[in-house]
């Protein structure tokens, strides 16, 4: 292939590619850190109301609803206020409205239980549900078009939802499969109205419409569906949580048409993604038109049934994301897992990933545009992916996968320095092209070659 190439020119294609490496890690760090300074951390209202002063009591037993209610009142006559909830079981019949200036501060040894019954959540708010707009069930905490909105504290906020909500995805089809039919069909908004009489299961927390959010320290259990929506919203700094989730659908974080959000020092423990970036679904997604970008997620522990994972409901695009000095705190089905279909449209691109690793997965690293095997007419550009130090132990089917669509092919992924100690199957490319490998070693590595003696 050299050899009608001189000694000096050889020596500065060298010189050229480590050049080219370095550049493109510290265009990564600049735009990265570009990023990072766009995301700061609301400022804590000073004016401590303590949920005791109006009749909360932690027993366990009593309703501490309207306890909740009054002291968001007297958060809003004083123009914020920080509602500080002390040790003790607190029974919520009802959902948890937060307005802007508002910071719940859960302290060590409280823990927020949520009751069961359905009623209590109603009337139907406006929300999403799988990408989809409409008007369901409360999120048990919900803050809508609100600023500058914290949860913080040592303290424990539990859906209660297995024997309840959870249940309900057994039931759910015929209200999905309606959803999605008024997404496809431009149904006007205030026509969607679910809650009663249908299987929605709603959120946990969620934020919809909010800038400057911070959720610091908490743990998040026994979601009744997604633990964490953060819709149009941005901003945001997730810090220091920790996820014990194990129903149907206990995605852990999960942004939608969001930009600016920093998730750091993450404990998951769930029964689904870890992250789940998200950006509407089908026609409604593309008509929406807001884009999930800017997202940085670094020095988190995985564990569940992905970590990582971009769609499938991704219609508006997704880009400019981080995934950075990551490892693992248990088994994982996939490690990164980007996933569309035909019927999303929209794209995937400028993802970074660095300094990543995973123990024991099923794949380690996986792209689809086929996902279920469905959809036509809207396929999904799906390029530029950088994967820099990515490592991963025992891999009981794939390695690495990109499965494209043979009229828009996956293209420009870039892989460096890889290494994944055993793997069912390597490699498995199709619909894919300008793949670039720099240092990857699936198996063992092999060193000097053996010689005749």
């Amino acid at each position: 292939m050299f050899k009608n190439l001189s000694f000096f020119t050889l020596i500065l294609l060298i010189i050229s590619s480590c050049n080219n490496s370095t550049t493109e890690n510290q265009s990564r760090i600049q735009k990265r850190d570009q990023i990072l300074s766009l995301i700061t951390a609301p400022s804590l209202s000073t004016n401590l109301i303590n949920i005791k002063d109006f009749g909360a009591l932690g027993d366990s037993l009593t309703d501490n609803k309207p306890a909740f209610d009054k002291a968001l009142e007297k958060c809003k006559a004083l123009g914020g206020g920080r509602i500080v909830v002390s040790p003790g079981i607190y029974l919520v019949n009802g959902p948890i409205h937060l307005i802007s200036n508002v910071t719940l501060d859960l302290q060590k040894g409280a823990k927020l239980v949520f009751g069961s019954n359905p009623e209590d959540y109603l009337p139907a708010v406006l929300t999403s549900w799988e990408g989809t707009f409409l008007y369901n069930y409360s999120p048990f905490i919900y803050a809508y078009q609100a600023e500058n909105v914290a949860i913080i504290g040592e303290g424990i906020i539990d859906g209660n939802a297995k024997d309840t909500f959870s249940t309900w995805h057994a039931k759910q089809k015929p209200s999905q499969t309606l959803s999605r039919k008024m997404n496809h069909e431009d149904t006007p908004i205030k026509e969607r109205v679910f809650g009663a009489g249908h299987y929605l299961r709603p959120h946990l927390v969620q934020f919809f419409e909010c800038k400057n959010i911070l959720i610091e320290d908490v743990t998040l259990a026994n979601s009744p569906f997604w633990c964490v929506h953060l819709l149009k919203s941005e901003n945001i700094t997730a810090r220091r949580v920790k996820f014990d989730a194990f129903n149907k659908n206990n995605d852990g974080f999960d942004p939608e048409y969001s930009k600016n959000i920093l998730i750091e020092d993450i404990d998951f423990n769930n029964a689904d993604d870890n992250v789940a970036i998200k950006a509407g679904r089908d026609h409604e997604g593309r008509k929406t038109g807001i884009t999930s970008e800017n997202i940085i997620i670094r020095n988190c522990r995985f564990k569940g049934l992905h970590g990582v994972v971009i769609g499938s409901e991704m219609s508006a695009g997704v880009q400019n994301i981080f995934v950075e000095d990551c490892t693992f705190g248990g088994y994982c089905k996939r490690g990164i897992y980007l996933k569309s279909n035909p019927d999303r449209g929209g794209f995937i691109r400028d993802i970074y990933v660095n300094n990543v690793e995973f123990g024991d997965v099923e794949d380690c690293f996986f792209i689809t545009s086929y996902y279920h095997g469905e959809g036509s007419g809207h396929e999904t550009d799906i390029r530029n992916i950088f994967v820099d130090s990515l490592r991963c132990g025992k891999v009981h089917n794939a390695a690495l996968v990109i499965q494209g669509y043979p009229t828009k092919k996956v293209s420009d992924i870039y892989f460096s320095n890889v290494q994944i100690d055993t793997a069912k199957t390597a490699v498995s490319f199709t619909n894919a092209e300008n793949i670039v490998f720099n240092n990857l070693i699936i198996g063992d590595e092999v060193k000097v070659p053996s010689h005749v003696q």
